[in-house]
């Protein structure tokens, strides 16, 4: 591994550990603490790209992934007060989730890098965001994908109630997912103010 890609590494399984502990973590009723780290992991993906390009990005994704796959590994043998910590719907959906919504956002960056500053990393991160979040509470909950592991018990994520509690009745995933999306569109925006404050120090011509 290149030697300049070992703090993106490294930031990258921070974030991802850190965010699996978390999400252990109520905030409030519809979200958990891991959903306010670990849309910096899309921080991490861009800066990557931008400063080394998609190959070192994806490898960094890579990285993550596999840390990622180990903490969830962890958490199915330790068991909770309702089974164990991370069910295998869970770890599935979220390496699947992770995968798939990384490698979109280093492909989608890659394609409008040379646009304006920032629109490569909104606009991946928004669609890499959108994509996590649909395919992580969909395999984890929904009531439809219950095949991937009868076992596991999601009946508790199928109530339905008003969506965040003010809209239409639909199951208490959706309303979970809706919540987790919603702060990973605001943290979109605010990292674009790291994000080019770290490329112009990095690039600056003393660094250089």
């Amino acid at each position: 591994m290149q030697r300049s890609l070992l703090p993106a590494v490294l930031a990258m399984a921070v974030i991802v550990v850190a965010s699996n502990i978390l999400v252990q973590f109520l905030f409030g009723q519809w979200l958990t603490w891991g959903a306010f780290t670990y849309p910096f992991a899309f921080l991490v993906t861009d800066l990557t790209n931008r400063l080394h390009g998609p190959e070192a990005a994806r490898r960094v994704v890579l990285a993550g992934f596999a840390v990622g796959v180990a903490c969830s590994l962890i958490g199915t043998q330790i068991d909770g007060e309702f089974g164990p910590l991370v069910t295998t719907r869970v770890a599935l959906g979220s390496g699947l989730a992770f995968l798939c919504a990384q490698l979109s956002d280093v492909a989608i960056f890659s394609r409008l890098r040379q646009r304006q500053w920032w629109l490569a990393p909104l606009a991946s991160s928004v669609v890499g965001s959108v994509l996590d979040t649909a395919i992580f509470f969909s395999v984890a909950f929904a009531a439809s994908l219950s095949f991937i592991a009868p076992a596991v018990d999601v009946a508790w994520a199928n109530e339905t109630l008003p969506l965040l509690g003010v809209g239409p009745t639909v199951p208490l995933w959706v309303s979970l997912g809706t919540a987790d999306w919603m702060v990973k569109m605001a943290l979109a925006l605010i990292a674009l103010m790291p994000f080019r404050a770290i490329v112009a120090m990095v690039t600056s011509p003393r660094n250089a």
